[in-house]
């Protein structure tokens, strides 16, 4: 008898379920589900950074995506179904009550965005970012060493310091805050209220502070000589944290009746989304798994000896166990990728988007240019000769990530003509892209950490061979793209069947259930000279940013 696990994969803007046979490895099923109130731009505001999910589009949304795939495989199916996982976009954290609901759950604060998660992209707490880090920069114990030594405003701490200085009512009701990661996996077992909710390795250790050097969390005088507002929150959370492939608990019958699931199906802990996708691109040391969409995230992992004392500087965290159970988990990326196409693909349409009382031919002529244009872009960009002289761009358009966090930090460009023309300037600003994760492969070989090829994942590299090519020639390395299209949500489903117990470690799952890869970009020779010249400028331009900056 056949059977299978379920990987959920919760993204910016929808959510994904895969249905895995874990004896083989096949994808039966997939499907999507986008977020209804996020679609509408409610609880937004990206003129201040402000960028907030509501947690009833998470629930609804899990119910209808698992739904949905009962209607693509045989009846009968979902009683085979043994294990499930979640991942998640982070740091997404929540306020919650004393129950573990999260806030804008109860009826106060249904409409107030300040109880609701708050997005990865969401920058409103830079102020509180840069206090923490001098805090710890400033402490007998640096609790940011293991963080690359540089707090980030889309990571947890500043952003629930942030809500509580803006929002007193807010504040009266938290109890504690939770990661999104955590809270669906909670949810799903009955475990969400905070006196029983263990968290995952993933979240506490990338974003939360949370270390085996120190015993688990920072203590509470670290958060509360920062702000008092923080007092007691970190003594809410459980210091015993888990790795992925654990058991968390079992659906609740609730769950289980909702998601037309048995009651025996296990649950693992939850994880970062491109944590797991490193998981299913069979992450190992020397390689490194990028995730290539809206913005990056860049993962690879290394042995504690072959780490040694070091402290990466200016990354995402290296967290024993955060991706491969037994091994340091790095993670870096870029806070804008696929969000820098789109930026430009919007300034381009802003004059067909202002017009109104279109007929039906009108409007379908625009609905083309819509479609067509970042791919007409690419196809003509393409075929412009690569010189030293070209327009260089920062990918700075969201701030900077990595390395060396900084969500102040703006886009900028030069080398700008009259004859600068729209696909010399989108050349710009992928070249720009691919600059950016070249400064992080770089910052992890001058650390210590060996990167000698990557994989990606990622609708970008699967839609833009031209995108994939420039970073080729850019990076000056091999590149794998993974046949998966669901890579994220498979490395879930990885990860749930080794909680199951269907495999003793992620290794063995991984031998049977990780993605092949499907195609295979080698840099062109005649170009890579001509963009260590552009490299050279990039990072000219961006240390003369960061000047102006200081």
């Amino acid at each position: 008898m056949s059977r299978y696990t379920l990987g959920l994969d919760y993204g910016s803007d929808s959510v994904r379920a895969l249905l895995v046979d874990v004896t083989t490895g096949k994808e039966l099923a997939s499907h999507l589900v986008n977020y209804p109130r996020w679609a509408q731009g409610l609880y937004c505001d990206p003129s201040k950074d402000q960028f907030r999910q509501h947690p009833q589009d998470y629930i609804d949304s899990l119910i209808e995506v698992v739904n949905g795939l009962w209607q693509q495989v045989p009846a009968g199916t979902a009683d085979n179904v043994v294990g499930m996982s979640f991942d998640t976009t982070g740091s997404t954290p929540v306020a919650i009550n004393s129950q573990g609901t999260p806030l804008a759950l109860t009826e106060e604060f249904s409409e107030n965005p300040n109880a609701m998660f708050i997005l990865w992209k969401d920058h409103t707490s830079i102020k509180e970012a840069n206090e923490i880090t001098d805090a710890a920069t400033n402490n007998d114990i640096n609790y940011l060493s293991h963080m690359g030594g540089i707090y980030s405003s889309e990571w947890y701490w500043a952003k629930a310091l942030h809500i509580f200085r803006d929002d007193a009512a807010v504040k009266a009701a938290t109890y504690s805050w939770v990661e999104h990661c955590d809270w669906m996996t909670a949810l799903m077992c009955g475990t969400t209220n905070p006196e029983v909710l263990t968290l995952g390795r993933c979240a506490t250790g990338h974003k939360q502070m949370w270390n085996e050097q120190w015993g688990g969390f920072p203590p509470n005088s670290f958060f509360s000589n920062i702000d008092p507002l923080l007092d007691g929150v970190v003594d809410t959370l459980n210091a015993t944290t888990q790795p992925s492939d654990q058991v968390a608990g079992k659906l609740t019958p609730q769950w289980a009746e909702k998601l037309g699931l048995p009651q025996s199906v296990v649950v693992g802990y939850g994880a970062f989304d491109c944590h797991m996708g490193a998981v299913a691109a069979n992450v190992r040391p020397g390689v490194l798994t990028k995730v290539m969409g809206t913005s990056t995230c860049d993962i690879t992992v290394t042995s504690k000896q072959q780490l040694g004392d070091t402290c990466v500087k200016g990354i995402c965290g290296q967290v024993d166990g955060s991706v491969i159970p037994g091994m340091i988990g790095l993670e870096a990326g870029q806070s804008a990728f696929g969000d820098l196409y789109a930026w430009f693909k919007n300034l381009m349409l802003w004059p067909t988007r202002q017009l109104t009382n279109l007929n039906d031919v009108e409007q379908s002529l625009i609905n083309k240019i819509e479609d067509s244009i970042l791919v007409d872009l690419s196809k003509a960009a393409s075929a412009l000769p690569v010189k030293n002289t070209d327009v260089t761009a920062l990918d700075w358009v969201n701030g900077r990530r990595t390395p060396d966090a900084d969500q102040s930090v703006a886009m900028a460009m030069t080398g700008m003509k009259m004859g600068t023309d729209a696909p010399q300037f989108f050349k710009a600003l992928v070249e720009a892209t691919a600059f950016g994760a070249r400064a992080i492969t770089e910052r992890f070989q001058s650390e210590g950490v060996p990167i000698e090829s990557v994989v990606v994942i990622g609708g970008i590299s699967k839609k833009s061979d031209y995108v994939m090519q420039t970073c080729a020639d850019v990076w000056n390395c091999p590149i794998d793209v993974l046949e998966s299209e669901q890579s994220c949500a498979l490395g879930a489903a990885i990860m749930a069947a080794v909680a199951a117990g269907e495999y003793a470690t992620v290794a063995d799952a991984q031998q049977v259930m990780a993605s092949a890869v499907c195609h295979q970009y080698l840099p062109n020779p005649e170009r890579v000279a001509v963009y260590n010249e552009l490299y050279a400028n990039y990072q000219a331009l961006a240390q003369y940013v960061d000047g102006a900056k200081a």
